[in-house]
Parts: C-alpha cells; sequence; structure tokens
C-alpha cells in the first residue's frame, strides 16, 4: 500500500481492488478514528470537563430510560406528559406516525445497543431477558415497513451484535445463544412479503400477522412509496443475511436500490421524493436531501463500506456529484425539480437534512460539511431546537421539533474528523438546551413549537436509540467504552454492525447485471481514506476560517427568493422575471409578460413555473398569517417548575398577550363550570384564572362572568373528550359578533388532554399556578432547588396512569416524512371558531400541525436586497431598451394554465406533503 502526504492509517490510500474487509473498515472510519489536529479557534476542553458532560448524559439517558421502563413498558413508547405508554389503537391517532408502532416494546428494542454504548451491561442484559420473555412480532396491526426495518429490524441486529460481543469478552451473556438474531430472522421473513411487486420496490406497510393484501391485512392497496422507504432496507437485510447465510434478504434489498437507481433522472442524475412501486413513475419530482431521500444517500455511501460493493461507491458518487451540483447552495441544501435541476422546488428546509453533514464528513467533503453544519447550529441558538421547517431567511416554517437525533450526529463526526473542540461546546449545548427545555418529570417531551416552547406529549424511540448515543460518544474517550466503536458503522437509526460481516456469507451476485451502468472514469471518485493533512493544509485555524463568516447568518441575513436560474444573465443585460409579490393584476405590462410565459423559450416558460409556484405559496402565507400564533399555559408552581408547557389556542378578543405582559395566577375552577352565568363562587376565582368548560353558551359571555367575578384571566378547556392539540388544528375563540372590548382578561383554549392535566394537577396539589403567555419562560432556577422529594406515602399512592408531575427517519421517513425519521402531519391554517359557541361545533378532527404561523424576521440595516438591486436594474434596462421583446407568440392564458397543470398540482403536493 502506498501512503497519501505521508500519513498512516487514516492517511493510506486504499487499493481500487484491495481486499473488502480492508476496504470497509479503513473507508468507514478514517475519519471517525481521526484525531487529527483541532483548530485554535476554541479553547480545548479539559478531561474533567468531558467526564462531567458524558456523565450528564449517562444521567439523561437514565432519566428517560427509566420512566419508559417504569410508566410505559411494555407498550412502544413512553408519553412523558401523562407519565403512560402509548398503546397503538388506545389513543387518537397521529396518522402516519402512529405506523412505527406495533406493538412490539419499540424504545426498549431501540435502546438496546445504546446500553452498551454507555457501559451499562446489566441492564443490558436485563433488557434482553425482557425481549425474548415479552415481545411478540406476531400482533395483527399495520406497520411501516420503513420504520420497523431501521428500528425493530435493526435494534435486534444490533443488540445481537453487541451480545456476541460480550459473549466473547466472557463477562457477561454468557448464556446468550443467538436469540435476538433468531427473532430478528422471524421479523425479516414476516417482512418479505412486502417486496411483492412487479418493481421490486416494497409495500410501504404491512400487517404483521397476516402479511399484505389479505382482506384481514387491511393493507397492500397503497401505490406509491417515499424513496427513503424503499432505498434503506440493504445494510439491515444484508446484515441479516450475512449473519444467517439465508441470501434472500440481502437480494431483495438489492434489487429495491438497482430500480431505484435505474429510475433516477438521467440528465440530472437525481432521484425524487415517492415512487409508483407498481410502475416506477415519480409521483412527486421534487429531490433534496432531507425528508423523503434521505437515507437513501445514506445506504449507497455505507453499503459500499458493509458490503465491499463498488456499484454502490459509483452510485453514490454519481448522486453526490449532482447534489452538490444542483442541491447544494452553501450554506444552504435546497429542494430542485428532477427534471429542472437549476429550478428550486421550495423556499424551505426541513430538519431531517441535519444528517447530511455528517454524511460529508464520511465521504471526506469536510467544508460544505462545516458550513451547513454552523448555518444550522446558528439556527438552533436562535430558537433552541431545530424547528421541523425553516426558510430560507431563516423563520419558522414548521414549528415543532421531535427531539430529532441529526444534527447531534453530525456534531459528533465533524468532532472525530476535526478534532475541533468547538464540536465539544456545540454538543454541551444541545445538553443544556434538552435540560433546560425539554426534560419534564416523566422523560424528554418533544417540543410542540420552539417559539412558545411548548411540549408535545411523545418521546420517540429514536431519542433514545441516537441522541444518547452520539452526545456520549461526542465526550467519551476510547478508554471509556468497552469495546472498539471502530469495529462497526452506524445505520441510519445508529444501531450498530459489524464490519467483519463484509467477509461473512457473501452474496453470489454482487453487482446487478441487468441495470444499465453508466460508463465512469475512476479518476472521478476518491478511492482513498481522506487525510487529514489534506482536509487542513498547514492551517490550525481552517475549521474556523469556514464557520467566522455564518456567525451571524440567521440573525443578519437577507431573505433569499428561489431566484438562481438566471443570476448569471441579469448580470449580463437579460430582463428579470416578474415575481408574484410585485405582480398587479390592473398592471397590463405584467398582464402582457403573464401570456408570454411559458411561450416563447425554455427560459420563459422556467420564469412562468417559478411565478406559479410563487403564487401559491404567497397565496398560502398570507392566509396563515391571518391567524393569531399558539399560546402557552406553563404550570410554574411546585413540583412543575416551568418544566410542562401546554399548546394554546388565542382568542380573538380579551388581552393580547403577544402586546402586553404575561399573565400568571393560581387556577381555579368556576361555578357553573361552563360559566355561562353568573358565577356563584366568585371568592374562589377571584385573582385567580378561572377554569371553563366549553359549550352552552359564547365564549365572550364566559369572558365577562369570571371577569365580573375579579379572575385575572381565564382557561376554556374542551368539552370533546380526548381532543389533542396533538391530533387536531390550533383553535381560535372568536367574539360573538358585538363589541367585545369590554373584555380586558386573556383567554386561552386548551383542548381537552391538555386541560385534564392542569385538572388532575389541582386535584392532586390544590394550589396550582400557571404562567399564560405568547411564549414559555425559563424555569426559575432558585424556585426548583427549593423542590421537596416526595414522601414515601406520596410516592405509593401514585399511579403509573396518573400525571407526570414535576420540574420530548423516514431519523427517518415514513412514506413522505419529517415522520421519523417518521411523519408528521402537514401543517393547515388554524381556522377561526364559529362564533355561536352555543351550537356545540366541535374543533375538526384530523391529523394536521396546527403551528405554521410565520414570525417575522428583522433584517439588519445595512443588508442589500438582491430583489430591489434587480428591480432597480430591470427598471434602467427597459428605459435603456425599450425593443426589448418577452416573446413573438401570443398564447391564452387558460392553455399557459394547461400546460402548467403538472407542474401546478405537483406545488400543491408540496404543500400538503408530510413530513
Amino acid at each position: 500500500m502506498s501512503e497519501a502526504g505521508g500519513g498512516r492509517g487514516c492517511g493510506s490510500v486504499v487499493p481500487q481492488r484491495a481486499p473488502w474487509s480492508l476496504v470497509a473498515t479503513t473507508a468507514a472510519l478514517c475519519l471517525v478514528t481521526a484525531t487529527s489536529v483541532w483548530t485554535a479557534g476554541a479553547a480545548p476542553m479539559s478531561r474533567e470537563e468531558k467526564q462531567k458532560l458524558g456523565n450528564q448524559v449517562l444521567e439523561m439517558f437514565d432519566h428517560a430510560y427509566g420512566n419508559y421502563m417504569e410508566h410505559a413498558y411494555p407498550a412502544d413508547e413512553l408519553m412523558p406528559l401523562t407519565c403512560r405508554g402509548r398503546v397503538r389503537g388506545q389513543e387518537p391517532s397521529r396518522g402516519d406516525v402512529d405506523d412505527a408502532l406495533g406493538k412490539f416494546s419499540l424504545t426498549l428494542i431501540d435502546s438496546l445497543d445504546t446500553l452498551v454504548v454507555l457501559n451499562k451491561t446489566k441492564e443490558f442484559e436485563d433488557a434482553v431477558r425482557k425481549v425474548l420473555s415479552d415481545v411478540n412480532l406476531d400482533n395483527d396491526v399495520v406497520v411501516s415497513v420503513f420504520e420497523t426495518n431501521i428500528r425493530v429490524l435493526g435494534g435486534l441486529l444490533g443488540g445481537h451484535s453487541l451480545a456476541i460481543m460480550l459473549r466473547e469478552k466472557g463477562e457477561h451473556m454468557q448464556w446468550y445463544s443467538d436469540e435476538l438474531l433468531q427473532m430478528a430472522t422471524q421479523l425479516g421473513y414476516k417482512l418479505l412479503p412486502a417486496f411483492n411487486t412487479t418493481s421490486g420496490l416494497p409495500y410501504p406497510r404491512i400487517n404483521l400477522k397476516f402479511g399484505i393484501r389479505k382482506p384481514e391485512a387491511r393493507t397492500g392497496t397503497e401505490t406509491d412509496t417515499c424513496t427513503a422507504c424503499a432505498g434503506t432496507l440493504i445494510l439491515e437485510f444484508a446484515a441479516l443475511s450475512r449473519f444467517t447465510g439465508a441470501a434472500v434478504f440481502e437480494e431483495y434489498a438489492r434489487k429495491a436500490l438497482d430500480f431505484l437507481w435505474e429510475k433516477r433522472q438521467r440528465s440530472s442524475n437525481l432521484v425524487g421524493v415517492t415512487i409508483n412501486i407498481h410502475t416506477g413513475d415519480w409521483v412527486r419530482k421534487d429531490s433534496g436531501v432531507g425528508a423523503g431521500i434521505d437515507s437513501y444517500y445514506e445506504y449507497l455511501l455505507k453499503a459500499y463500506v458493509l458490503l465491499g460493493d463498488d456499484s454502490f461507491l459509483e452510485r453514490f458518487n454519481t448522486h453526490y456529484d449532482a447534489i452538490m451540483r444542483y442541491i447544494s447552495q452553501p450554506p444552504l441544501l435546497l429542494d430542485v425539480h428532477i427534471h429542472k435541476p437549476m429550478l428550486n422546488a421550495r423556499t424551505w428546509m426541513d430538519a431531517l437534512l441535519a444528517f447530511f453533514p455528517g454524511l460529508q464528513v464520511l465521504k471526506g467533503d469536510i467544508r460544505p460539511a462545516i458550513e451547513t453544519h454552523e448555518m444550522l447550529y446558528q439556527v438552533i441558538k436562535k430558537h433552541n431546537f431545530l424547528p421541523e421547517a425553516f426558510t430560507t431567511d431563516f423563520r419558522v416554517h414548521w414549528a415543532q421539533h421531535p427531539l430529532r437525533p441529526e444534527f447531534a450526529e453530525s456534531t459528533y463526526f465533524l468532532y472525530k474528523a476535526t478534532g475541533d473542540p468547538y464540536y465539544l461546546e456545540v454538543g454541551k449545548t444541545l445538553i443544556e438546551n434538552l435540560n433546560k427545555y425539554a426534560r419534564v418529570p416523566c422523560g424528554f417531551a418533544a417540543m410542540k413549537d420552539v417559539r412558545t416552547g411548548s411540549h408535545e406529549d411523545r418521546m420517540d424511540s429514536f431519542f433514545l436509540a441516537e441522541m444518547f448515543k452520539y452526545l456520549y460518544l461526542l465526550f467519551a474517550d476510547k478508554e471509556d467504552i468497552i469495546f472498539d466503536i471502530e469495529d462497526y458503522i452506524f445505520t441510519t437509526e445508529a444501531h450498530l454492525l459489524p464490519l467483519w460481516l463484509s467477509t461473512t456469507n457473501q452474496s453470489t451476485s454482487k453487482k446487478n447485471t441487468t441495470s444499465e451502468y453508466i460508463e465512469l472514469d475512476d479518476s472521478n471518485f476518491d478511492w482513498t481514506c481522506p487525510n487529514t493533512q489534506i482536509l487542513f493544509p498547514n492551517d490550525p485555524l481552517y475549521a474556523q476560517s469556514i464557520r467566522e463568516p455564518l456567525k451571524n447568518v440567521v440573525d443578519k441575513s437577507c431573505p433569499r427568493g428561489i431566484i438562481r436560474v438566471r443570476e448569471e444573465s441579469f448580470r449580463s443585460g437579460a430582463k428579470p422575471p416578474l415575481r408574484a409579490r410585485d405582480f398587479m393584476a390592473t398592471n397590463p405590462e405584467h398582464l402582457e409578460i403573464l401570456k408570454k410565459m411559458g411561450a416563447a423559450s425554455s427560459v420563459d416558460a422556467e420564469d412562468g413555473l417559478r411565478f406559479m409556484q410563487e403564487m401559491i405559496e404567497l397565496s398560502s402565507q398570507q392566509q396563515k398569517e391571518q391567524q393569531l400564533p399558539p399560546r402557552a399555559v406553563q404550570i410554574v408552581s411546585h413540583p412543575f417548575f416551568g418544566r410542562v408547557v401546554l399548546t394554546a389556542g388565542p382568542a380573538q378578543f380579551g388581552l393580547d398577550l403577544a402586546k402586553h405582559k404575561e399573565t400568571r395566577g393560581f387556577v381555579a375552577s368556576s361555578t357553573p363550570y361552563n360559566g355561562c352565568s353568573e358565577l356563584t363562587n366568585p371568592e374562589a376565582v377571584m385573582g385567580k384564572i378561572a377554569l371553563i368548560q366549553r359549550g352552552q353558551c359564547m365564549f365572550a359571555e364566559k369572558a365577562r362572568n369570571i371577569q365580573n367575578a375579579g379572575a385575572i384571566g381565564g382557561i376554556v378547556i374542551d368539552d370533546n373528550e380526548g381532543s389533542s392539540s396533538d391530533t387536531a388544528p390550533l383553535f381560535q375563540m372568536a367574539g360573538d359578533g358585538k363589541d367585545t372590548d369590554d373584555i380586558r382578561i386573556p383567554m386561552l383554549f386548551l383542548f381537552s388532554k391538555e386541560g385534564s392535566i392542569i385538572l388532575d394537577a389541582l386535584r392532586e396539589y390544590e394550589a396550582v399556578e400557571v404562567l399564560l403567555s405568547d411564549k414559555a419562560k425559563d424555569r426559575d432556577p432558585d424556585m426548583e432547588s427549593e423542590e421537596q422529594p416526595f414522601s414515601e406515602s406520596d410516592s405509593q399512592n401514585q399511579s403509573t396512569e396518573q400525571l407526570a408531575l414535576g420540574p420530548r427517519e423516514v431519523g427517518s421517513v415514513d412514506q413522505e416524512p419529517p415522520g421519523e425519521s417518521s411523519a408528521n402531519a402537514p401543517p393547515e391554517s388554524a381556522p377561526a371558531a364559529a362564533a355561536d359557541e352555543a351550537a356545540g361545533v366541535s374543533p375538526p378532527e384530523q391529523n394536521s400541525d396546527p403551528l405554521e404561523h410565520h414570525e417575522p424576521t428583522s433584517l439588519d440595516g445595512e443588508c442589500t436586497d438582491l430583489d430591489n438591486q434587480l428591480q432597480e436594474q430591470s427598471e434602467t434596462e427597459e428605459d435603456s431598451n425599450p425593443n426589448v421583446s418577452w416573446g413573438k407568440k401570443d398564447q391564452p392564458i387558460d392553455s399557459i394554465l394547461a400546460d402548467w397543470s403538472e407542474d401546478i398540482e405537483a406545488f400543491e403536493m408540496m404543500e400538503k406533503d408530510e413530513l
């Protein structure tokens, strides 16, 4: 072997036809093992502080895992606000998100190898015994093939990998006889019927007991799946084949990948988000590196690492070149159309793309990894967490944050590649934010809205499978881990598969011989492990120099439109296109431009397509901005101390919490509870925040009655039992059609589930103090320090069904994700409540995201607006060149719109797509 740059190990060049075990070990882990020069821009973190932070991660994991085992097991996931397990069918449906739940103790299986990484071998042994004795994989439930593969099959294989490692060490798991592998094999065979399609792409869902298409299966009629859903199977299925010798699993996963490769758009080498599993037609033709596609790219590169098949590397490099050519606009990563890759498909990014810097590290492309990671970190510093989606000018687009681990993953890989202590400080910030804003008595709660700080009653299994693993490894030294992490590769769910599988039970068909391949020149691809001397050429400030220009990118950025295609032509004198926000129906010139769009040239056609996209997005944004944003009800009394924040609907009357100081006070129930007549207990609500039940009269009437009784605020609790902000759109209380200026107190609305949290606390503690505000406030550390532990009798009186009392793929996507790796319902405008409350109209029961309001972003005064420059240039050019022609062929508007109908439908679908 020759060497590059005089380095050894990570600096060694891998021969193009070297033994694949060597390729796998070297190519996968050279960056992970690197302890390269750390940049002098950040002070080194002491060993003691790293140990302290590592111990803090251990304590956080214990808090999450312990509460799951105490209050939720054997349910799939913990509901940390209500301190109980989430059981499929017993809670209101959340749509595709629930397809990850199969009544197979999901969180326990997903956490198995995390226990070993965190050196909790005794707990691991106990957990394996519980899985073997309690978990049933033969349930009559329809589950996501994608989620079940990465979480359950991956979890079982990761657990098996570390179980045999511990057994070989001779200290633990001496009783283990490959039982987890046997369960994984059983599950693998249950998933195989999903591949019974002409294309080889799997159905997105399958019934664990009855399979596909049978009447009792209740599935098998789907026609579409996401690219990641079909392309994120090869690691787990190939590992199962290599462990067992049953080649069928690897063969099916390879066939699916081969089909996706064949169906790529040949001119751009990009793939779309969703594809028809029977015809292979692209259903959604936008392409990016986030939700719906993300782990497809990840698994191409990692399949090369684990399996030693160079065709996977060829495919990855081909896609990567297209990504960097069209999608990457440093530091942004913006979706484009696969047939028109110079045309952006949307003006926002989703949180799942945060994994991509980590993948770029594995690829060895460090500079763009640093840039994108830094941009994401600036967004996090602004909002405490990474919103599910944010715009190109860094406003919140979708406000939830289900405690996703992708950013922590990229932080870990960047630290291992650079050795820069800056990334330890980033990890420290993540730990602090989780403890400060997401920690609740029963675990960690997802953020319902990063702007208000309100919580959602969910703690997804990937939080334990990935977040704590990456954070612990970030601060751990080699001696802190009981095995060599460098002998394993991470799946997309951070499960560990041993690299020695590359030479075990190899498939007979190493390469697809039926697919058409592009003739590729090996010189275009990296066959070597990146050398840190090349990544950081004699410059200890290399990483810092890349980050520095991005320090203020969030707070001082100009809004970035979707103009990109013709920037060069603008500079060369061409007229800029008409923008939707500038269009005036009364302007004859604008109407003439609109007529010509699409008629003269491909450039004009793209202008027309862009204009229609902007019109749709502008209309959607205007509708959203007419709605009031959500409010927060924060429980601040003992033993909550502000740790529980509930999403509340605003009122279109009364004190506006966005303009006035928050209202704080103890709560009291009104008598009568509906608040529809003069209160008979005014002394109970005087100076307090009154709790009232919805129904039987107008909201404004309720407000006047409690105000007359001396209440300082009111919380209306929905009378529709089981309603929840998790599954219903944001609810706004309307007035009574009359002048409501006489109502001077704040009024908020809580759905039944959130309201019951306050009512249960009131029954348990009597004195419950809350804060009504537009955004949750930081917890009071002085008050929290006064918290007293529960007495023994108190503890005995608590049941696992009680309220959590005291101080939250496809990483995952499912079908069309930010699910998660699971899928969240699409944001919709929050409807105003019907004026006549007496009619008893209930909020619509549907899966949607209520938190779609955009907050304005103040721009730096010195920031130059590209659009203004272009407009001025346009006016100047028009005066100087009156003969500029926008087309020589007239075309009716109806005809133009008909030509654009396919693209308009695609844009509308994007507006409704699910993360």
